[in-house]
């Protein structure tokens, strides 16, 4: 039996990190390794990572719905306007995680996005170059980090974001499809597989980073 994997609720074998809670099981189903191209859930993402630093997953999912209230659906423009006044109100809302940093991360990492955006047409044609032009995986998903990750976490504090170091990159990557880093023997890896390939990347393939192609 596939080590990486563990029978779910339904019998049928899973990452074995899934079945821990249902929260996790369903997360796992619906939403990780699916490719994401949207602005707003890649920058809602983004954010979510940037929150769970020093903390478990299944904090930020518990906190989920809250930390989308407060941050506009991180709306991008929204949370640009943000002051320091809405900062000092959210370090008072006990629903989020109540970090001074993290908080003023996901301000800072707005109006940095919007720069971005300006720039590159979207949030999602800048990450989107950062896909690995291979599968990346390793037995048991040990990786935690990838050259693609460094390089994206690299360019982003280039650039002035904050709370994006390149496990936490790695992590994004993994959740928003630009790896398919399901275990073999997961019943949906190839779910993820099939949608990763009729997936239309943000921008042009050709834009990708040289860093990305090089590896290839």
């Amino acid at each position: 039996m596939n080590s990486a994997t563990i029978p779910g609720p339904d019998g049928r074998q899973r990452c074995h990190w899934c079945v821990v809670t249902a929260e996790y099981t369903a997360y796992h189903d619906t939403e990780w390794g699916f490719p994401v191209g949207e602005d707003r859930r890649l920058f809602e993402k983004l954010c979510l990572e940037g929150f769970q630093a020093g903390l478990s997953w299944r904090t930020i999912l518990a906190k989920r719905e809250r930390l989308r209230t407060v941050f506009r659906q991180f709306d991008i423009d929204r949370v640009a306007r943000f002051t320091g006044r809405d900062v000092e109100r959210l370090l008072g809302d006990p629903g989020i995680v109540r970090h001074r940093g993290k908080i003023e991360a996901v301000v800072n990492n707005a109006r940095r996005a919007r720069e971005l955006i300006e720039r590159e047409g979207s949030l999602g044609a800048f990450l989107w170059r950062y896909e690995p032009g291979y599968a990346p995986r390793a037995a048991g998903q040990v990786v935690s980090v990838s050259a693609e990750s460094i390089a994206l976490s690299k360019d982003l504090k280039r650039l002035g974001w904050r709370f994006v170091g390149p496990t936490t990159m790695y992590a994004f990557m993994q959740a928003m499809g630009l790896v398919n880093d399901h275990a073999d023997g997961c019943v949906i890896r190839a779910q993820v597989e099939r949608a990763r390939a009729t997936f239309k990347r943000p921008g042009s393939s050709a834009a990708r980073s040289p860093r990305a192609r090089s590896r290839a």
